[in-house]
Order: structure tokens, then sequence, then C-alpha cells
């Protein structure tokens, strides 16, 4: 029996014939429609006579031949063409374009649907053009993609593979498609975990599904697992798919897995964000790998709408930046959890590190998180090794919630740090250099290792960390200190007085009136000159006292006969003032201080603590004159401090190193020296 690799490369040698007529990204239009109607062709072979007579016999006579002709088939779809993929190639080669399409035409609906999915009949026309038609058929016609040669896991793989490849060739992020098979085994355990006491009992119902499904690998993997544990239960699959080919492959494959096709029927196509297609229903489990730093602009309208409409909606916590929709995705499965009445849901999802501390306090992304941790939906978060997946390096994290925790659980979040849990691969995969061991081939089983580290819940191992809820909360405080200025009516100070914005339009005017206008202006230039003529008999001495200063030069301006509004005596304030840190706070009109924006800070107070006490005892000593703005509120609870929450893995489990001895740099530096040294002396010698 081949393998899948095997099977790939037989596969993906198509391009050797298409290459000079298609352009490297464009390969997927081929390869993977025709491996599709090559696999369904061949399950359809054996029963394609008894179809056909069927069809021909009752065509005429039944309105509605459906029911019949997948009966006749033994699977949910079927084919009413004369054509067979063999039979293509044998009769009437020159109209092969032709007869091709007539074959496709001559699917059922559903199935026609899913290879509509693929454009392929623009992908025949232009290999017709090409003359590769033939070519790229009889090659196909030689892959055995039978079932029986080929198992619905391995042909998963397969296209698993073929996927990654195509999305390598067009540079795109093959991680929205394709989660590595061990990760999905992990995520598959953990969120079965909840629920060991009910997966064995006979006769029972699981609805399963994935929001972002690609090929359907979660689906199908955690639909396997509970049939492991309990062949009778009764299991549906549900999903929603984004992108056309991915979409079509899922559906092909689930058709050939149910004879009833009831699973390939729940997967639908389109965005899930902006077009719910299982609005409504509940699920026990919900596994996803979303995009991540992938934007949401095309969603925009319809996710804000939702967002809008607060708990009647999906996105009742508010939206993330428009940079990254994973948190909505996470949303929409929250949503989607069936009620703890009904024995409630669970969540397996994986993402990057944004979600976790990504957005200030007060941030859509903070403000989600705290929605989620305030309502004690997260079970645990694990950090899994990075380059893992085979398009990028970086670290992602398997978060798994539920809204019916076991009593020691609630109330707690566990942290697992997995991160050194890996095994280095044979042979790099993209950025894929390294797998979590499953226990074959020699490997440790280190995705059990993992589900008994998140079992257990042992705080003693330095691998675990378990928290409160409230412990990844902080209220976000603003320090302001006093601004302080001296006002000094010096001659340079007073020049900068004719810059100032509302002192400049004293000798402004809108009137429409020519006349009127012009008296207005010159109105207001000798107003001008009148406020510099008084600055300029002030004593040019140092004032510390703003206030005092302030209510002097008022009334000047009054002894004067001299009237200008407010925002003009503050124009002449600032050109005549210059920070001075040992000048009297600045108070406004209602005595209150008014603060120094250059010298504004903030701090993050544990939600456990109080922000006065805290301030006090942190701050304050160290700045003494600083204070606590307390009109800087969080807007739902009005107090003091606005509320943010963050999960920093690094934090946690931060090992600290020292440093080298300098001893052991110096002797490194020195023998580098010496090697530098001994090669110029061999290039010079």
């Amino acid at each position: 029996m081949q393998t899948h690799n095997e099977i790939v490369s037989f596969l993906w040698g198509t391009a050797n014939l298409i290459r000079d007529s298609f352009k490297r990204g464009k390969y997927q239009d081929v390869i993977l429609p025709f491996t599709v109607l090559r696999r369904i062709d061949s399950v359809l072979q054996p029963t394609k006579e008894d179809v056909l007579q069927a069809y021909h016999t009752y065509k005429d006579d039944l309105d509605n031949l459906d029911g019949l002709l997948r009966k006749k088939a033994g699977y949910a779809f079927y084919n009413t063409s004369n054509y067979t993929f063999e039979r293509l190639l044998q009769e009437d080669p020159a109209q092969l374009a032709d007869n091709l399409k007539a074959y496709i035409a001559g699917f059922s609906p559903n199935m026609r649907d899913v290879i509509d999915k693929f454009d392929f009949r623009n992908t025949i026309d232009k290999l017709a053009q090409a003359g590769l038609l033939f070519q790229v058929m009889e090659r196909f016609k030689n892959a055995d993609l039978h079932p029986d040669t080929v198992s619905n896991e391995q042909m998963g793989l397969v296209f698993e593979e073929l996927i990654r490849k195509f999305n390598e060739a067009l540079d795109e992020n093959p991680g929205e498609h394709f989660t590595p098979r061990e990760v999905v085994r992990l995520m598959t355990e953990l969120v079965l975990a909840g629920k060991t006491d009910v997966l064995g009992e006979a006769g029972r119902v699981f609805r399963i599904c994935d929001p972002c499904c690609g090929t359907g690998g979660m689906l199908t993997a955690a639909r396997d697992r509970i049939f492991e544990m309990n062949a009778d239960a009764d299991i549906y699959l549900y999903g929603q798919e984004v992108n056309p080919e991915t979409y079509a492959v899922c559906k092909s494959d689930l058709y050939l897995k149910t004879e009833d096709g009831r699973d390939a029927d729940r997967i639908a196509f389109g965005s899930t964000l902006s077009k719910d297609k299982h609005a409504g229903q509940r699920f026990d489990f919900q596994l996803a790998n979303p995009p991540y730093g992938k934007d949401w602009k095309r969603d925009k309208k319809d996710v804000t709408d939702e967002a809008e409409r607060g708990a009647s909606g999906r996105f009742e916590a508010g939206t993330p930046r428009i940079s990254d929709g994973q948190l909505l995705f996470l949303q929409h499965m929250i949503a989607h959890m069936k009620p703890p009445s009904e024995g409630g849901g669970r969540i397996s999802i994986i993402m990057n590190g944004s979600p976790l501390f990504t957005g200030d306090a007060g941030s859509g992304e903070s403000e989600i998180r705290r929605w989620l941790l305030e309502n004690d939906w997260v079970e645990a978060i694990i950090q899994l090794p990075e380059q893992l997946f085979y398009n990028t390096g970086i670290a992602t994290y398997v978060w798994v919630l539920t809204n019916v925790k076991e009593a020691a659980r609630r109330g707690t979040v566990q942290l697992i740090d997995a991160s050194d849990m890996w095994q280095p691969m044979r042979k790099s995969l993209g950025d894929k250099r390294r797998y979590i061991g499953e226990g074959a081939n020699g490997d440790p089983d280190q995705v059990a290792e993992i589900l008994s580290l998140y079992n257990t819940m042992d705080d003693n191992d330095d691998r675990v960390r378990v928290f409160n809820t409230e412990d990844f909360g902080y209220r976000k405080i603003r320090v302001e200190r006093p601004l302080r200025l001296n006002i000094v009516p010096s001659d340079e100070r007073i020049e900068q007085v004719w810059e100032q914005r509302y002192f400049k339009r004293l000798a402004e005017s809108k009137k429409k009136d020519p006349e009127a206008r012009q008296r207005a202006i010159d109105e207001g230039e000798r107003t001008q000159k009148q406020i510099v003529a008084l600055l300029k008999t002030m004593p040019a001495e140092k004032h510390t006292n703003y206030a005092d200063f302030r209510d002097r030069l008022k009334q000047r301006l009054k002894d004067e006969g001299i009237k200008v509004r407010k925002p003009v005596r503050t124009d002449i304030l600032d050109a005549l003032s210059a920070k001075d840190p040992d000048a009297d706070p600045v108070r406004d009109t209602k005595g209150r201080l008014e603060s120094d924006t250059d010298l504004r800070d903030y701090e993050n107070v544990p939600l456990s603590e109080d922000v006065f006490a805290y301030f006090e005892r942190e701050v304050k000593p160290h700045v003494p004159d600083a204070y606590i703005d307390e009109d800087y509120t969080d807007e739902q609870d009005g107090r003091v401090g606005r509320v943010g929450y963050e999960i920093n893995f690094n934090r946690y489990f931060y090992e600290y190193e020292p440093p080298r001895p300098l001893a052991e740099i110096e002797a490194d530096i020195r023998a580098i020296e010496s090697d530098i040294v001994d090669m110029l002396t061999e290039v010079t010698a």
C-alpha cells in the first residue's frame, strides 16, 4: 500500500505536465478538482450500471428520483451520465472537454455544488486550449484513489498535504487550512476530557462543530475518537468554510464517509463571521483553528451591526482591532455552546499569542478577555512548542473553554507550558521543524503527557500554574502630576503673544460687509496693541504663582478698559509662561490642580488590591506630588481606573538564567582574537 506522501508525490507530478501553461499558483485549479473527481468516480463505478438502469427506467415516470438513485449508488450522491473517467478517455477524445462537462452535469445536485466550487469548467477549457486535457486525465486515470486502496483517513492526509503545497506556492497562509495531526489529536482529547462521564453512554447524541472547518480534519478526528469510546453514539457534524476549494474537499470527503450524506449536508459555505449558517444551533463540542493575524474588513459591517445588538448577538463582548479576527471566532463559538441546562458545551480552539495580551485596558481585546474570564468560561490554556506549523514558527496556544466547569476548576484558569514537549522532524516541511510525540516509532507520547498535566492540575509541576480568574485582571489608573509654570512678562515672551491663536483672531473678521469687516479688523488691531503695551509696562520679573498673575492680569485689563474673552487671556498666559519644577502648582479658577500631561503616567493595579492603598504604597513615596485622576474611570462599573485583563505566559513561566561569568566571556573573546590573528598570518605569509 502506498503511503500518503507517495500518493501526494504522484498527484503533484501533474505539475510537470502543466507548468508551461499554468502558473505555479494555479496548480491547485487542476490537481485538486481532478483528485476529487477521480476518487468519487472510483466509488461510483461498481454501482454505475444500476444507477443508469434505474434512471432511464423511471426518469419519465417519477418527479423525484433522488432517493432512488442514492439508494442504487450506495452513497448520498450519484451520476446519471453514461460516462465514467475511463469511458471519457476511450470514446471520442476529440470531444473530451464537452463530454467531461456533460459528465459533471450528470452528478446529483449536492455533488455538483461541490465540483462547481472549484470553478472546474473554466479549468477544463484552459486545459483543452493548451492541448493538455487528455494527458492530465490519462495521468489521473492511473491513480487508484478508491477507499479500499486509500482509506478516508489517508485521503484526508493527502488532501491536506496538497493544500499545504498549494498555499506554499501561492505564498499564502497554510495555517488557515492545515493543522498538524498531533495538534488535532491533542485538541480532540482536551475538548472531550470534560465529558468522559457521558461519552460512553449508549444512545447518546453529540453535536460537533468547526466554524472554520477547512478540509474537516478536526470534525472527523473528534467523531472517530468518540466512536472509539462509544460505538453506539449518534454523532452529528457541522461546519462552515469560506474557502471554496477546501469547502469542496471537506464536503466530498464527508459524502464518502456516510451513506446518507447527512454530515456533508451540514457543511456550509461562506464567512462564519458575517453569515452564520448554523444560527440557533447549539453544540456539545466545538474545535477550531481560525486564521490568525488575518483582518476581518470584508465582514466589518455585519460584525459591527451584530455587536451593537449586545447579548442578542454573537459578539456581545465587542470587537477586537480590525487586523485580527481570532477573538470574533471565539465569541461565535461561545454563542453556540449548549446551555448548562442541556449539559453544556466545550470548546477547543488554537490561536497565536495575540488574544492573550494584545490591547490595553478598555480595548476591544481586553474587554473580550474580561467577558470570558468574568463569566468563568476559560478552563485551561496550553502553550505549544514553536515551529509546529507549516507556515509559521511562532508560539501557539490551545484554549479550552466550557460553561459547565467541574467544581474543582470553578473560578480558576489552568496554564500549562508545553513549549519544551516536542520531537525534531527528520525533514523540515516549510517552517515545521518539530512535532509533538504521540508514542509511535519510539517517540514518547507527549500528547498523553500534556493531557495528564491537564487532568491532574498538579500545581507542583513547574509546567503547570493554576490562577484565580481575577489574577489576570488589573485596574489601570492614571497618575498625574501638577503643572508648574513660571510667568515672566519679558520682551522675548511678550513677542510670542502675537503668534497665539485667539490673540491673532482679534484682528480677523467674518463680516460680509467690507466696511464693517474693516472696522472690526481695525478695532482688533488696536486691542492687540493695547494689550502688548500693557504687558510691557509690567516688570520683567519671574512669577511662580500662576493663579496670582492670572488674577492680576485680568484686573489690569479691566482697569485699562480692555475687554477680551477668556481664550485670549489664556493665550497671553501661555505665551508668557514656561515650565518650572520650582514653581507653585497651577490651579484653575475653581482651585483644582491642572495636570502636566508630559509627566502623566499609568499604573496597573491588581484587581485584588485597593487602588488608593496601592498608590500610597508604590507611587507616593517616589513622587510626593503625584495624585490619581479620579475622573479616569471604568465604563462598566464607574469606579476609578479602567479594568483590563491579560494573560502573559512569559511572566508566569519565566526562569532567570544568570549571564556567564565575565572571565569566561573574556576567554572566548581572546580565543577568537587569536584565531583571527592566525588567519591573517596565513593570508599575509
